[in-house]
């Protein structure tokens, strides 16, 4: 059966208990429409709740928040199945349905996009130039895309030495950051690079993040070529409505990862 991701825009007057009564609603409801709400998420920071279910269809999903009570999804996405742990976690849940922490873990609360940069051809690089001048080639790269992270509400989670791990509370931004990184990394002739986004629920440590959605995002970035940006399917429905270009990449094989990812590359150049 379809499993689809659904994104509630809420406001600031949205308590915990409102959400856990109306997914109540919703189980009570869902078998006349073979819909199954397995869990959600509550971002009470970003004012999103995020639900997962499975549907015979898009509209059997929709109907059933209809009918229990009439809060209908601001974006409605289908997910691989294989990937719905992924977007949401693979944690508890409590009797009212919430995902939950379990342990030491501390989840990043609801949906994180992930962004890796990668210059193409960095060790190359620094035989052909020398130390200190790729180190100020480096400096370029870092100073393009920590602006770029300032300006579009990006966290820089850790350099890596040839790039830059970076998450973001928004899907769209984290597209955006990468297209104008892109664009100023396009004028320096003597620097190539590659940037790869996914979108789903890290695992947060000691200001650290990791779990599938990190590696696929470092997977796409992996991936792609010079001057490219690869992004998860996740990532483009998100940005639907946006305004930004993209191009179907197909099914991707990416090493760690039992199944083809769809992906998706941006057309920066056009944006």
């Amino acid at each position: 059966m379809p499993v689809y991701m659904d994104v509630h825009e809420v406001g600031p007057d949205v308590s915990a208990a409102d959400i856990a009564r109306a997914h109540a609603r919703d189980v009570e409801v869902q078998d006349k429409y073979g819909v199954h709400y397995e869990k959600y998420y509550f971002n009470e920071k970003a004012g999103k709740i995020f639900c997962l279910c499975h549907a015979p269809n898009a509209e059997a999903a929709v109907q059933v928040h209809k009918e229990a009570h009439g809060l209908v999804a601001d974006q409605l996405i289908q997910v691989d199945p294989a990937m719905a742990d992924l977007l949401m976690g693979s944690g508890e849940i409590n009797s009212a349905g919430a995902a939950v922490n379990t342990g030491d873990d501390k989840r990043d609360p609801g949906i994180r996009t992930i962004l890796f940069t990668d210059i193409v051809g960095s060790t190359a690089m620094t035989r052909e130039m020398g130390d200190e001048a790729a180190m100020e080639m480096l400096a370029i790269h870092d100073k393009i895309v920590r602006g770029a992270l300032a300006e579009l509400g990006g966290r820089e989670v850790k350099h890596l030495g040839d790039g830059i791990m970076a998450s973001f509370t928004s899907a769209a931004n984290a597209v955006k950051c990468a297209t104008r990184v892109q664009k100023e990394m396009a004028r320096q002739q003597s620097l190539k690079l590659r940037v790869g986004v996914a979108a789903g629920e890290p695992v947060e440590r000691s200001d650290d993040l990791f779990g599938c959605t990190v590696q696929l995002a470092a997977r796409l970035c992996s991936h792609a070529q010079a001057e490219q940006i690869l992004v998860s399917n996740v990532v483009a429905e998100l940005c639907e409505g946006k305004l930004l270009l993209f191009q179907e990449a197909g099914e991707l094989t990416l090493k760690g990862f039992a199944q083809p990812v769809r992906a998706h590359f941006v057309n920066w150049a056009d944006a």
